[in-house]
């Protein structure tokens, strides 16, 4: 590619992040660079206003510019349900379906041997810390319909079953507008499962 090493190292930096390859990448660069004053320099000094005012929530483990973060300290929320997500990205898909008017707890992650990631790496403290202080009355578990999602599951279902509180866990099955016959084998199986009666 010909071009100087500042715009090959913005392209390289760029496609580094998820969604964006060299293509999407070398597009995104050229997009700003056709207008550097009004694209490229408002973004980076916002990327760096950013950078220095985000901080992680220390109740939940959400970013926000305070901390605990606004959605910890909304006092219209119901602060006796709490789901537990693995990431920030997952709590924000949440909210932005507003089907969730509890708090929330991040993990950081699952567990699994294989990403070296274990009980110590997730975010669990404050969650049990916030059910000994008493008012938690529901903990949901949100976490993803795989192997290690599902693990994680079970772990915090055990090590939460010595508290009063009652656990559930999100339905994982057939999509809305699905069809059976598009869905994998994993998907039907946990649909079947995780019926429940109509009667």
């Amino acid at each position: 590619m010909s071009g100087t090493t500042e715009i090959e190292q913005l392209i390289v930096m760029l496609s580094r992040l998820p969604g964006l390859g060299p293509r999407s990448a070398r597009r995104a660069v050229l997009n700003l660079l056709r207008q550097p004053e009004a694209r490229m320099l408002p973004l980076a000094r916002q990327m760096e206003r950013t950078a220095q005012s985000v901080k992680t929530c220390s109740q939940c483990g959400n970013l926000d510019t305070v901390d605990p973060c606004n959605l910890c300290t909304e006092p219209m929320r119901d602060h006796s349900t709490v789901c537990v997500v693995e990431t920030v990205g997952d709590l924000w898909a949440l909210e932005r379906a507003s089907v969730h008017r509890g708090v929330y707890q991040v993990l950081g992650g699952t567990l699994s041997a294989l990403a070296g990631c274990g009980p110590d790496d997730l975010n669990t403290r404050s969650l049990l810390e916030r059910i000994e202080a008493g008012g938690v009355k529901e903990v949901i578990l949100a976490l993803g319909a795989t192997v290690e999602g599902a693990t994680t599951a079970h772990w915090l279902q055990e090590k939460l079953s010595a508290y009063a509180v009652t656990i559930s866990r999100v339905g994982h099955g057939v999509p809305m507008g699905g069809a059976l016959d598009g869905l994998d084998d994993g998907t039907l199986a946990a649909a079947l499962m995780a019926r429940r009666s109509l009667g």
